[in-house]
Order: structure tokens, then C-alpha cells, then sequence
């Protein structure tokens, strides 16, 4: 009788381990599932840290005026009132005075 009763329970630890390593929930789910947060978590980072940024450049573009200032200089070629321009004009090399090559 003790030794049926040994062989049950041994049984049932058994199915209780394997339930337990392998079935649903278990641990390799867990595990899994831990992993899947932490790569999340760092990519939730990744794109907070992207989203601050972009706020910055919103709240710059609707107040600030360095921004307008910064591409209308770069693009337009504007110039502020009093300000001089001044472009300066590499030379040409030797070769290609007339800007054909030819001589």
C-alpha cells in the first residue's frame, strides 16, 4: 500500500513539473514574456526620447524665431536691415579659366 501511495505522488509530482517547466503559463512562457518586456521597455525609451525631441522642435518652430530667421538666410538669402552680404567666390584653377576647359 505505502509503495502504491509512493508511485501516485511520485506521479503527480511528475505531471506537476512538467505542467509546471513546459505547459501554458509556465515558466519558459514567463521567461519569454519577461524578455518581450524589457525589449519593449527599451524601445518605449527609444521613442520617448524621440517624441521629446520633436516636442522641442514644435515648441521652437511655433515660438521661436531663430528657426524662420535660420532658413530664411539659408534658403531665401535674406539679409536683416543694416546688415551687409558678403559672398565669397573661390578662385577658378588654372585649367578652366573660360569654364569649358578648353583653351
Amino acid at each position: 500500500m505505502l509503495r502504491l501511495v509512493t508511485l501516485i505522488l511520485l506521479i503527480l509530482l511528475i505531471a506537476l513539473e512538467v505542467k509546471l517547466w513546459a505547459g501554458q503559463g509556465g515558466m519558459a512562457e514567463v521567461w519569454r514574456l519577461q524578455k518581450a518586456v524589457a525589449e519593449q521597455k527599451l524601445e518605449n525609451e527609444k521613442l520617448k526620447a524621440r517624441n521629446d525631441a520633436l516636442a522641442a522642435e514644435v515648441a521652437n518652430l511655433k515660438d521661436g524665431t531663430e528657426a524662420i530667421e535660420e532658413r530664411a538666410r539659408s534658403e531665401l538669402g535674406l539679409v536683416k536691415p543694416g546688415e551687409q552680404f558678403y559672398q565669397v567666390v573661390e578662385p577658378m584653377p588654372a585649367g578652366k579659366a573660360d569654364g569649358n576647359g578648353k583653351r
